[in-house]
């Protein structure tokens, strides 16, 4: 069906920035919003940010004014800035795709995940 992939993180110390990337395969004929959660150890699944096909944008108000999504359509794309790095931002980020296609109803696809340790 689809694929998510994301890619980018890692180990950063606090006040540091890294910059996550997410990408979108497969069966679909249009991406419709495409977001970023993320997930520390007994926490629960956090909205970082969400940005629609159109672009408007919401995030988390824990991350306002430090991060930044953005997306390519043509790529089926979404980036996330982080800046300003706190050991709190420590999570397993996450990327959705909410996919459209001709072979099954609208429905989020996710990717793995990808690590981010904030640490000095």
């Amino acid at each position: 069906q689809v694929q998510v992939v994301e890619s980018g993180g890692g180990l950063v110390q606090p006040g540091g920035s890294l910059r996550l990337s997410c990408v979108a395969s497969g069966d679909f004929y249009a991406i419709n919003d495409m977001a970023w959660y993320r997930q520390a150890p007994g926490n629960q699944r956090e909205l970082v940010a969400v940005v629609t096909s159109g672009g408007a944008t919401t995030y988390g108000d824990s991350v306002k004014g430090r991060f930044t999504i953005s997306r390519d359509n043509a790529r089926n794309t979404v980036l996330l800035q982080m800046n300003s790095l706190k050991p709190e931002d420590t999570a397993v980020y996450l990327c959705y795709a909410e996919a459209y296609s001709y072979n099954y109803s609208p429905r989020k696809f996710w990717g793995q995940g990808t690590q981010v340790t904030v640490s000095s």
